[in-house]
């Protein structure tokens, strides 16, 4: 009993952070924020995550894994390699229209955290390697998984454009030059 009321006042502190630094920012969220928001008492949260940091390392993991599960699945609902390819574009196209959408939370991420933290960095690129293994497999089937890493840089621009202008028109146009790389 005493684990289960630990681990879900841990779902709750991650949950509460997680919503906040997606909606307001890492540098803007403050623990006492997170303590608040969350109802836990302050010693509750340092018995589950000794900082801030850690707690953005698991807002990181499971996000990441969300995000992985979702672009599989986008591209699982298509039978060809390059429809599954544009199928993760279309996702996107529709992700960004939601109302709750504020970026990319890996890019929101990177853009505020000091460059050398290491751990933090790490993690993101390792989601965003995720996503390019993703491209190669999918193309591998029609040989052209050596594309992967374009449609990559394609796809990071798409949602760079998107947060820049707030409109689909980036991922629409990187949409096209992947259906045209891929003919």
């Amino acid at each position: 009993m005493r684990t289960e009321r630990k681990n879900a006042i841990r779902q709750t502190i991650v949950d509460t952070a997680s919503r906040l630094f997606y909606k307001q920012g890492y540098s803007n969220t403050g623990i006492n924020q997170i303590i608040e928001e969350s109802g836990v008492v302050k010693s509750s949260l340092y018995a589950s995550f000794r900082s801030k940091e850690d707690i953005l390392m698991e807002y990181l993991i499971s996000s990441g894994a969300a995000t992985d599960e979702a672009l599989s699945a986008a591209a699982d609902k298509f039978k060809e390699p390059k429809d599954q390819v544009l199928g993760v574009f279309d996702y996107l196209i529709s992700l960004v229209q939601e109302k709750e959408y504020y970026g990319c939370n890996f890019l929101n991420i990177i853009s505020e955290i000091p460059k050398d933290t290491e751990r933090v960095v790490k993690q993101i690129q390792k989601q965003k390697n995720n996503v390019r293994r993703l491209f190669a497999r999918l193309l591998e089937p029609i040989g052209k998984d050596d594309l992967a890493d374009e449609i990559y840089t394609l796809f990071e621009g798409a949602l760079i454009g998107n947060k820049v202008h707030d409109e689909t028109w980036p991922i629409r146009s990187a949409r096209k030059t992947v259906e045209r790389l891929l003919q």
